[in-house]
């Protein structure tokens, strides 16, 4: 049953469906098929019930606060900064690319909008300064990833709305590998850089003056950040009311730098409404998906399939990884988060793993489906903000930051306080 569900989902994608229309079908196929009772009637106060949760507000806030700081123009003045402070290290801009990206992952909640943002900034110099353009563009794809783990995410939201689990604690959770993963891509590029130098571009040497000065360019996504995860962490706002902050925040900000005005806030909120309305959708239709196979007893089969297949903790969760490994190949990284989540989740936790560091491991596996082809999202991003070059440089660029992700992983498996450290200090 689950073959034939899979297949016919990928079916319905590669015919070009919709996703959430995809999702809904596929629901709609499994009641009628497996189900005594007409599952159809109950799709209205199922997806209403979906709908109708405040944490689910915190995604368009999310998206609205990543909008406003794209528009504000931000993104360059932390480059900038970035380039002052990173740039001797070798590979040179290679570092800001992966520094920017950390910093507006801390406050965008979007992998795909950090990439193309960074991308668009950095692309311009590349080879103006003589750099390789496939690890060049590898960076910027990698660095974009960090957008779903380091907090705020909004996939850590969608993970914790479909589990029931705490989001504060996942983003607790999310901080301290997101940070780890941004170093891991840094130390790679200098060993690729130092072994081959022609791969990175001149080292900058700028005076501490300088780098001191451009901090000021660091200061409002610092006070974002601090303003939107603080008050969570402290226990004073759930993650609705800290979106609901941020987004105060990051129009004060471009107030104060002079690039908040009526043409810019329709921007944003045609924006914010076009990308939630895309998640959402999906969000909803992947309850509804998860009801139908509730119904229809698919999760308790599975469950007893691997409690009577003999398969251990460590050789079920061996096998979750491969499954997100390959269907991250081909399934877009929200799909395929609301696609799986229901149907995997039960299962880890029959066998035992911790539903925080599950969710990071999830996101990890989802982090890696970004930079993975043939439909790595943030590949084809940067790709389309480059002027010139063929697609399969950004795939070649990518590579070494996939080894890089890999390695991540099994760092999590082996040592799981790296997840679970943090929420721990919560409790």
């Amino acid at each position: 049953m689950i073959a034939t569900a899979i297949l016919a989902l990928l079916a319905l994608l590669a015919t070009s469906v919709a996703v959430a229309a995809s999702i809904i079908a596929l629901g709609l196929l499994l009641g009628a098929v497996y189900s005594a009772f007409p599952v159809h009637l109950a799709m209205g106060e199922v997806l209403w019930s979906a709908s109708n949760s405040f944490l689910l507000i915190a995604i368009p806030l999310f998206v609205l606060i990543g909008e406003i700081l794209v528009r504000a123009g931000l993104a360059a003045k932390m480059y900038r900064a970035m380039e002052l402070w990173l740039s001797w290290l070798p590979g040179g801009l290679l570092h800001a690319n992966i520094g920017t990206a950390t910093l507006f992952s801390a406050t965008s909640g979007s992998s795909v909008a950090t990439a193309a943002i960074v991308g668009s900034v950095a692309m311009p110099q590349a080879k103006e300064l003589g750099y390789d353009q496939r690890l060049f563009a590898g960076s910027i794809a990698a660095g974009g990833t960090l957008g779903i783990l380091i907090p705020p995410s909004i996939s850590l939201i969608i993970y914790g709305f479909l589990t029931q689990t705490s989001v504060p604690k996942l983003f607790a959770a999310g901080l301290l590998p997101g940070f780890l993963l941004a170093l891991m891509f840094m130390l790679c590029t200098a060993l690729i850089c130092i072994i081959n130098p022609k791969a990175g571009g001149p080292r900058r040497h700028y005076d501490w003056p300088m780098r001191i000065r451009a901090l000021i360019h660091l200061v409002p996504i610092v006070v974002l950040f601090g303003l939107i995860v603080g008050p969570i962490y402290a226990g004073w706002a759930t993650p609705t009311e800290g979106a609901a902050l941020g987004v105060v925040g990051a129009l004060v900000i471009a107030a104060t730098i002079g690039t908040l005005n009526v043409r810019m806030l329709i921007e944003v909120l045609d924006g914010t409404m076009r990308t939630t309305g895309m998640i959402l959708l999906i969000v909803v239709a992947a309850y509804y998906l998860n009801y139908v196979l509730a119904v229809i007893g698919i999760n308790i089969r599975i469950e007893e399939f691997v409690r009577s297949s003999g398969l251990g903790p460590f050789e079920t969760l061996m096998m979750v990884i491969l499954l997100y490994f390959i269907l991250g190949l081909f399934i877009e990284t929200i799909s395929l988060l609301v696609i799986t989540v229901p149907i995997v989740f039960p299962i880890m936790m029959s066998v035992g793993y911790d539903p925080v560091w599950f969710g990071i491991l999830v996101i990890l596996m989802i982090e890696l489906a970004l930079i993975t082809p043939p439909v790595g999202l943030n590949l084809f991003v940067v790709q389309s903000v480059r002027t010139e070059g063929k697609f399969r440089d950004v795939v070649v660029g990518a590579i070494p930051y996939v080894g890089v992700m890999i390695v991540a992983v099994i760092g999590l498996v082996v040592f799981p306080e790296i997840a679970t450290f943090l929420p721990g200090v919560l409790d």
